[in-house]
């Protein structure tokens, strides 16, 4: 339930806002996004009249940021919420954002000095109370669905005086800390309006008017429509609202939204479009295809304890189990996958940190298959025989249909495919939409599930602290010491070099164990018509909503 409010926070309404390598250092293909407000238009409903509209087809699962840990919800409180730290446009360094300072003032303390006079839409002051809140709620209320893993080295919250925030962490010299203060994790909320101890209904942080980001929230129905206006007294890094008005329309098909681009109702599309949309668009001159360097993974996650021999079914045995999953990996075509389904617009993994950012290696290439990239099903009956298990293994595989594009149901059949050619498996292949999945995927309901990533941050370690940590978000019981050691040593090694050393074991180790299996890499791409301004995929992998106009 939310806090009561205190009347010594609350300075009264404020002006409009209350009524209401990968190539990470380049903005990728896009139109300037412009700080002077030149693009900016009145308010209305945009799609040719004032203001901006943009469509997707990305679900919330909840506004509160301790309640989620996925893209359609992060994509929303990312205009709406401010951060310690943040990226500017085109770069995917971390930069002070409500932060007058933030540094390193002993080696286990990370001491941010807010700026002055820093309020939220509501009236409400905003000191360094509401930052110990918002991260100390975060590790109380440790959602399934949310991101509190994120703060696995967090100790405790300081805070000296009104604008003085000191982390206290439990290792030295983590250098991943001012990224996760960009985070998911990291969105600062009103302690008068959140409750310390669960998560907030939208709703009700909707009528709160919470918000301290570029943009508040005036109309919102859950994964249908949201109504943004700019907040003027936001003071961060990042520049003014270069329209007043941003509306997000929800689509449930991917078909419906190329349609509402292609005729003008949405101004920009942005997630999820399937490859034949995409190419279609290309050729469309009323539309501009944007694409930017992307993090994005699809793998399986293998859950420990109810797959086939996992440690809580009835013929439960460590070394079957290790086989059932090395033989998939065996037998994956990632060629096929990328080609015949994603038409190039995906590429083939076989690492858990993506091509392109530091310490990327290809372990999956070199252990399984048939050593170039390729399936290799003598390999996987070889493994599978050693290890004494009966074919066809039972294999249930779960997979959402909404949550990852239209193109998944094509995408798990051929998953499936795959998996059965050879008389290795017996795939029981089901559907659930993301709202159920998300919440059933940690309450050990599937076996072996479809998930996709988007990273929090531009570094190796978002693709290894939140999955192969003890608690992690996957919540599919894999531990393992050595994991957990190169994994933790990672993010506090200061020498670069050895840090690299560490990301590649951690990665060696991990494919040796298969917790997930990854299979593709994905870029950003939104749709937008051509006289939309501002679309901005960066290498902060986040889309703002802030630069666009026209």
């Amino acid at each position: 339930m939310p806090n009561p409010r205190h009347p010594r926070r609350l300075l009264g309404l404020v002006g409009t806002s209350a009524a209401l390598a990968l190539v990470l250092a380049a903005c990728a293909d896009t139109s300037d996004p412009g700080t002077d407000g030149t693009g900016g238009t009145d308010g209305g409903d945009g799609g040719g009249g004032g203001g901006v509209t943009v469509g997707t087809t990305d679900v919330i699962t909840s506004l509160d940021p301790a309640g989620s840990y996925d893209n359609g919800s992060f994509a929303v409180q990312n205009q709406v919420f401010p951060f310690l730290m943040n990226s500017p446009y085109g770069s995917p360094e971390v930069e002070p954002d409500i932060a007058e300072s933030a540094e390193f003032t002993a080696p286990t303390e990370y001491t941010v000095t807010l700026k002055e006079g820093l309020t939220f839409a509501n009236g409400n002051e905003l000191t360094s109370s509401d930052v110990k809140f918002t991260f100390d709620r975060q590790v109380a209320i440790a959602d399934p669905s949310g991101p509190s893993s994120l703060l696995y080295n967090l100790d405790s919250v300081e805070t000296p005086d009104e604008r003085t925030v000191v982390f206290h962490l439990k290792s030295e010299n983590d250098q991943t800390f001012p990224q996760i203060l960009s985070s998911p994790v990291a969105p600062i909320v009103d302690e008068d309006v959140f409750s310390a101890t669960e998560v907030t209904p939208s709703d009700e942080i909707v009528e709160g008017n919470a918000f301290a980001g570029q943009f508040a929230i005036t109309d919102y129905t859950e994964n249908e429509l949201i109504r943004y206006q700019a907040f003027e007294d936001y003071d961060g890094l990042l520049p003014p609202a270069e329209t007043e008005t941003v509306t997000a329309r929800y689509f449930t098909d991917e078909t419906s939204l190329k349609l509402a681009v292609q005729q003008g109702d949405v101004d920009v599309a942005f997630r999820s479009l399937s490859p034949t949309d995409l190419a279609d668009l290309s050729e469309d001159e009323n539309v501009t295809v944007h694409d930017g360097p992307g993090g994005e993974i699809r793998y399986i996650v293998f859950n420990f304890n109810t797959q086939p021999y996992g440690a809580e079914t009835a013929e439960a045995d460590p070394a079957k189990a290790l086989a059932v999953r090395q033989a998939a990996a065996h037998l994956l075509d990632r060629d096929a996958l990328a080609e015949e389904i994603y038409h190039g617009s995906y590429t083939p993994l076989y690492s858990y940190v993506p091509e392109g950012l530091t310490g990327a290696v290809e372990p999956l290439k070199e252990l399984y298959g048939d050593g170039d990239g390729g399936p290799d099903p003598d390999k996987a009956e070889q493994v599978l025989t050693e290890a004494g298990v009966t074919t066809p293994v039972a294999l249930n595989l779960q997979y959402s249909p909404d949550h990852y594009g239209a193109s998944s149901d094509e995408e798990y059949a051929m998953i499936e495919s795959q998996l059965e050619a050879t008389g290795l498996f017996d795939v029981t292949l089901q559907s659930t939409l993301w709202d159920t999945y998300s919440t059933e995927r940690v309450e050990d309901v599937y076996p072996a599930y479809q998930l996709g990533w988007f990273p929090d941050y531009s570094d190796a370690d978002t693709y290894l602290s939140p999955f192969f940590l003890p608690e992690n978000f996957l919540g599919n019981h894999f531990e393992d010491p050595e994991v957990t050691a190169a994994v933790q040593g990672q993010a506090s090694e200061a020498d670069p070099d050895q840090r690299i050393a560490l990301i590649e074991e951690a990665q060696r180790l991990v494919a040796e164990q298969l917790s997930t299996l990854p299979y593709l890499q994905g870029a950003q791409v939104a749709v937008a018509g051509t006289d939309v301004t501002g679309v901005t995929l960066d290498a902060s992998f986040k889309f703002r909503y802030a630069p666009l106009g026209r």
